[in-house]
């Protein structure tokens, strides 16, 4: 073996370690990017959750408060 034969397979070594350093850390900024849109997305979600839990919540007060009218009013219809 000669020395430029050491040379280029050594130039051809560094390309091949840099080379997939800087992909693998292209990668890894890449899915620490979409991991952070998934996590708000998620946070958005479940802010929905508890939010439509309120609703709900309040609905049921509405509907217990409209039959609670309408057995009132069919009193006073009967009253009559």
């Amino acid at each position: 073996m000669d020395l430029s034969s050491i040379i280029v397979a050594g130039i051809a070594f560094l390309g091949t370690v840099f080379g997939s350093y800087f992909a693998n850390n292209k990668t890894t900024a890449l899915v620490t990017y979409r991991l952070s849109q998934l996590e708000e997305k998620v946070d958005k979600h479940n802010h929905l959750v508890e939010r439509m839990t309120k609703v709900e919540g309040s609905l049921g007060t509405a509907w217990k408060r409209i039959d609670e009218i309408r057995a009132e009013l069919k009193e006073v219809e009967e009253n009559e």
